[in-house]
């Protein structure tokens, strides 16, 4: 089967579109508002759009292909990432009697022409795994993704919510383009237990999900949390700039060049991020952020 040199097609925007709660799950878009927040993304440079196969129990994929068929010349200027192997137990899906995980080769198979067909089109940019399967065959997966990416199907994989080892495994057969963990502010876990570190070693593009911790944290009365914002509302002073951009642009400050996948529905929310994109934090700003966050000093 073709192998390809990591990062062949690269992730074209800094900030990752997520489309879980623009369905049923969320913001319940009708059709047009599916496209205009497309349109409006692309306008504003976010033109990757991360879904998974589950999303408004297996919907919205096929909503944003349904809005996308209205301006098809749209879909050579974005690139569309989704997810399997979660089997979720839905009406929308009989079959499935418990939630359970499945990275057999059927299962891709079947998930990559369900997606397909959803999002009207010939090929996805990036297929990711969701989570870790314990009964996942290395093997299996490598053909079925060799075979997928021959026939032009996927041009590239991934893996969602893996750790150091379970990605090291699945690179070892085929190649890992992105993995796609939590990362932010409180949320450090990615930055001391090898997975960024990884990434760069081995050219993965990490995608952060909830990189802003859910915005929990704004609202949430504990120390932690205010420390965070103390600063993160000094360094706002400074750079004129809110907040949440700061503790975005904390993000983009790491080599490892996080791309930050924001689950928002308001499209005020995806120009801020983008513009905090261009905060360039100093490397002792980017500390006294990391201090407030641990807590203590750096040994």
């Amino acid at each position: 089967y073709l192998t390809l040199t990591n990062n062949l097609i690269m992730i074209t925007s800094d900030i990752i579109a997520g489309t879980m709660k623009w369905g049923i799950w969320g913001a319940q878009f009708t059709l047009e508002e599916y496209a205009a927040m497309i349109e409006k993304c692309i306008d504003l440079g976010v033109t990757t759009f991360d879904h998974a196969d589950i999303y408004g129990h297996y919907t919205v994929e096929e909503d944003f292909g349904n809005a996308l068929s209205r301006q098809p010349h749209l879909r050579k200027k974005i690139q569309i990432i989704t997810k399997c192997g979660i089997r979720m137990v839905t009406p929308n899906r009989p079959a499935h009697l418990i939630k359970s995980y499945d990275t057999g080769k059927a299962h891709i198979i079947e998930s990559v022409h369900n997606s397909l067909k959803n999002f009207q089109t010939d090929y996805l940019d990036m297929l990711l795994i969701h989570r870790p399967d314990p009964l996942m065959d290395p093997y299996e997966l490598a053909e079925v993704f060799g075979m997928l990416q021959n026939q032009g199907k996927v041009l590239e994989f991934g893996v969602s919510n893996f750790d150091v080892p379970q990605v090291q495994m699945v690179h070892s057969f085929f190649p890992v383009a992105a993995n796609q963990v939590e990362i932010s502010i409180v949320k450090l876990d990615a930055f001391t237990d090898g997975t960024l570190s990884q990434c760069i070693r081995e050219k993965i593009t990490p995608m952060a999900w909830s990189p802003l911790g859910g915005g929990k944290f704004f609202d949430a009365d504990d120390d932690r949390n205010k420390r965070i914002l103390a600063v993160a509302q000094i360094l706002s002073e400074k750079y004129d700039a809110s907040p949440d951009q700061v503790l975005l642009a904390w993000l983009f400050k790491h080599p490892a060049a996080i791309k930050p996948v924001l689950g928002t529905v308001k499209i005020e929310r995806i120009q801020k991020a983008m513009e905090a994109s261009k905060i360039k934090l100093t490397r002792e700003e980017w500390f006294l952020l990391w201090r407030a966050s641990t807590g203590k000093e750096v040994a």
